[in-house]
């Protein structure tokens, strides 16, 4: 967990000095330094996994039909320790220990907002420097099992700058887009918030709405993350020695809302046949974490037996059921959307195993390719 995928290009914006929690609801704002924050708070652990919503975009984009959007493949997702204060703790602080309190005082959603300035949304909806800012629901963010850090250690170490050095939000389970980086401000509202980010991206349509037709005050802003998986090894485009009677599959799959992955089936055959992942692995939760919630990948392998007597292109498909028995959907088309938000149909590769009298840099081998 040393190495962190960050999909922030720019400079990193100078650290906020303070933190600010204010809201209508509040007599009057609380102030809080990074000092507070570690003095005054409990320091609590979460292992945690964030992903982008756009993770694995370039495979719906592969359908042909158009997506704005970075490219991303299966790589936009990582998973570290995270330590900090608890929200819920802050939230006391500030008058409103509980989701009762919260509905009480008409909060109905928790802003983030960071110091970064982008360009690409306003943070305060009206007049405000564009800047990254996002809500989630009261409900999660006062609620002690949802485990939302105002983190400001990783791995150990204080937050690296690109990560949001001194303070970022962490909320675990939830789309990635909503743990702000460089926090500087935590606004409790009725409203949710009016940033570009909330209101007009990181959402799902269905299939049959395009560019010419979306509507984006018609969908919700997506929070908790849809159950997806991965294949890392063999990675595509590589050649396995042989002659080969079997395969180590191995990958990742995640799940949000705290559900962890309860089986993977992988298949060489394209799903006609499956085997369930013997080996799932994953990272143990610290002590502070709560109990029953799953907020990490897990990492598997499968020992896959090749079709009988095959001689040409194979595809080796996996697919994660969580503990919810969600899985994933068999179709990338029936999961497009315009954005190419929550990619989570199918991992799928493909290959050719070579013969014995194929030229030699096929014979005899396995060789990967992606294929959509």
């Amino acid at each position: 967990m040393s190495i962190f995928f960050c999909s922030f290009i720019p400079p990193p914006p100078p650290p906020p000095s303070q933190l600010t929690i204010s809201g209508p609801a509040l007599p009057a704002p609380l102030t809080l330094t990074l000092a507070d924050l570690r003095t005054k708070f409990p320091r609590s652990e979460v292992v945690a996994t964030l992903q982008c919503s756009g993770n694995r975009r370039n495979e719906l984009s592969a359908t042909g039909r158009p997506i704005k959007g970075l490219e991303w493949d299966a790589g936009a997702i990582s998973t570290a320790t995270w330590a900090g204060a608890r929200l819920v703790d802050v939230l006391a602080s500030a008058g409103i220990p509980d989701d009762a309190a919260a509905a009480r005082a008409g909060i109905v959603h928790v802003h983030f907002e960071g110091a970064d300035s982008d360009g690409g949304g306003d943070a305060s909806g009206g007049g405000g420097a564009p800047g990254y800012a996002a809500s989630i629901p009261a409900h999660a963010a006062t609620d002690p099992r949802a485990d939302v850090l105002l983190a400001y250690e990783m791995n150990g170490a204080p937050l690296p700058p690109d990560h949001g050095r001194p303070v970022r939000a962490l909320v675990p389970g939830v789309t990635a887009a909503r743990s702000v980086k460089w926090l500087n401000a935590v606004v409790l509202s009725d409203v949710e918030c009016p940033s570009h980010w909330q209101q007009r991206d990181y959402k799902t349509f269905s299939p049959t709405v395009d560019w010419g037709t979306v509507d984006w005050a018609s969908a919700p802003a997506i929070q908790e993350t849809n159950v997806t998986s991965s294949i890392c090894e063999p990675p595509a485009g590589s050649i396995l020695a042989g002659p080969l009677d079997e395969v180590e599959v191995r990958g990742f799959a995640f799940s949000g809302g705290g559900r962890g992955i309860q089986r993977v089936d992988v298949s060489a055959d394209g799903g006609a046949t499956w085997v369930a992942a013997a080996d799932l692995h994953t990272p143990p939760p610290p002590p502070s974490q709560s109990r029953g919630k799953t907020w990490a990948w897990t990492q598997w392998t499968a020992v896959v037996p090749l079709p009988a007597g095959t001689t040409g292109p194979l595809t080796i498909v996996a697919r994660a059921v969580d503990e919810a028995c969600n899985v994933q959907p068999e179709s990338a088309a029936g999961v497009w959307n315009l954005r190419g938000e929550t990619s989570g149909w199918m991992a799928r590769e493909g290959g050719v195993r070579g013969m014995p009298r194929a030229p030699p840099s096929l014979s005899p081998s396995l060789r990967l390719a992606h294929t959509p």
